[in-house]
């Protein structure tokens, strides 16, 4: 199960949007885990993420990226967000190849994962496929507002600090770019996709 499964959007906003996380087996493969998790981490950010972070220590745009990597330890999890299937499937390749000996979990829409991990000769040992939403629906906050803040699986992005940014860009306080950026700092995770961001604000203001 991960965090990272139940982000929202159409096909076309979540084509650019392939988070993944590294995680070890605690009490199995954890122990001496930091420095391996630290080589998982480098080698994320050498295909171009556009977040990446350790949930037990912050992401990017919170904590910065020497604090990040300078954390890790034998019970993190690392994180990295890509927004193209190229730098998805360079990711993978190079850390198959590296061997860290960590469980990684990719997300995404299902025929886009599995057509990478067919492409480049990888056979994943498990599924999980989101089934969707139920309850009380009304109680949501609208699509687009929705779409933004199920980017941070831990729900720490609120519904109300995507209006704020919507409303501080309409008054010129904030730019899309910079609006995107503080969205991301809640999810602690670095999962949050500041590019995908940036193309919901602009929906979510076209609308408005």
């Amino acid at each position: 199960m991960t965090h990272t499964l139940h982000r929202s959007g159409n096909v076309e906003s979540l084509s650019i949007d392939y988070p993944i996380l590294v995680i070890a087996a605690q009490g199995i493969n954890s122990k001496d885990g930091g420095p391996k998790f630290r080589k998982a981490l480098e080698i994320i950010l050498k295909h171009n993420p556009v977040n990446v972070g350790d949930m037990k220590t912050g992401n990017y745009f919170r904590k910065g990226l020497k604090t990040v990597l300078n954390s890790t330890r034998e019970n993190s999890i690392v994180h990295g967000v890509f927004a193209n299937k190229k730098d998805l499937e360079e990711c993978l390749k190079e850390l198959r190849d590296s061997d860290v000996g960590m469980s990684v979990v990719v997300s995404g829409l299902f025929s886009e994962v599995w057509d990478s991990l067919k492409k480049i000769g990888l056979k994943p040992h498990s599924l999980n496929i989101s089934l969707g939403i139920y309850g009380k629906k009304e109680l949501l906050p609208e699509q687009g507002v929705l779409d933004i803040t199920t980017m941070c699986g831990h729900h720490c992005v609120s519904p109300l600090l995507v209006k704020k940014m919507v409303a501080d860009i309409k008054k010129d306080k904030t730019c899309i770019e910079d609006a995107a950026r503080e969205l991301a700092k809640p999810c602690v995770c670095g999962v949050f996709n500041t590019l995908r961001a940036e193309r919901l604000l602009e929906d979510l203001l076209s609308k408005s």
